[in-house]
């Protein structure tokens, strides 16, 4: 009957730690098994082996040691040599144990060793009550855990009788729960912050190229600015006024009549004219006109015609400034 109800006590203990939200191993954590132990009693108590049926329970004060209180019931014992005897022999177990695991917490194996103190109460019913007697263990075994809240385990425990001076030993198998421990904590939530919206890009103007160009023509062997080409060095010096960042090349041509060295003489002089009357008369800056002949190697037309030659005689600009749209 009362192996009945300590069976009643693991299956109940086992169903109701199971039934609280389990947590992750580890410090503060609690532990609830079953076990079953093959019981060897010293010979000379003058009883033979049995088995101790119980359940247990373990506070884990770091992630490693935990304080495991147990208590079991002896079945099948009896006097050694008197198998008929076996139904009159009673006894309890109860032990306070200090346990420490190996490796971390976690799915996986854990090694473990124990030491402790128990109390037993055994004998024949019929004879003169129980014999009570206070044992130091010491232990040693393996827990699996399968996952963080179910493990099985199995162990071997070595028991020194402090009132008769002599030894027992059991061995044996267990299946538990662990729950509500705090285990490595929980990252602190991270606020999500909303994503500040980017301002659209502004849209920058578009700077355009505006571009002024100067093509003065000139008389045959002559450097001189006719008047009709006052008005277009005019809008040409506008233009530079306008934008004073601006620059300017002046550029002399010549047809191909007479030598290269004299043409291109003839071609800088038509555009030292012209730059004169920029700087001179329109008030365009000296710093920002340049002036060059290139002779007659640029030609634009058939030096072979009198229409032909009169294009190429020629002095040219161009000055382009980006303002903004």
């Amino acid at each position: 009957m009362k192996l009945k109800n300590t069976l009643s006590v693991v299956i109940g203990s086992l169903i109701a730690a199971s039934s609280i939200t389990a947590m992750a191993q580890g410090q503060g954590a609690v532990e609830a098994e079953g076990f079953a132990k093959y019981y060897e009693p010293d010979t000379q108590t003058g009883l033979d082996e049995g088995a101790l049926y119980g359940a247990g329970i373990g506070y884990f004060l770091t992630d490693d040691v935990s304080l495991n209180l147990s208590h079991g019931v002896y079945d099948g014992v009896d006097v050694d040599g008197h198998a008929a005897a076996k139904r009159n022999i009673e006894g309890e177990l109860s032990s306070l144990d200090a346990v420490y695991h190996f490796g971390e917490p976690g799915i996986g194996l854990r090694p473990y060793v124990s030491a402790g103190a128990a109390h037993q109460s055994i004998g024949q019913a019929d004879r003169g009550g129980r014999n009570h007697s206070t044992f130091a263990n010491l232990g040693a075994g393996l827990k699996y855990y399968f996952t963080d809240n179910f493990f099985a385990k199995a162990g071997v425990d070595g028991m020194h009788n402090l009132d008769e001076g002599d030894s027992e030993w059991m061995a044996g198998v267990g299946v538990g729960v662990n729950f509500g421990g705090g285990g490595a904590p929980a990252p602190a939530p991270v606020a999500e912050v909303a994503p500040v919206a980017e301002p659209a890009p502004v849209a920058e103007p578009v700077p355009e190229v505006v571009r002024v160009e100067l093509d003065v023509k000139f008389d045959f062997d002559k450097a001189k600015v006719k008047s009709e080409s006052y008005g277009d060095i005019k809008n040409l010096a506008d233009f530079m006024n306008q934008y004073p960042q601006t620059s300017t090349t002046v550029e002399g041509h010549t047809d191909s009549v007479g030598t290269d060295a004299y043409n291109q003489k003839l071609s800088e002089r038509r555009a030292a004219a012209v730059r004169d009357v920029l700087v001179n008369q329109y008030g365009v800056d000296a710093g920002r006109v340049d002036s060059v002949g290139y002779g007659e190697s640029r030609p634009v037309a058939d030096n072979a015609t009198d229409a032909g030659r009169a294009v190429n005689r020629r002095v040219e600009a161009e000055v382009e400034a980006q303002v903004q749209q």
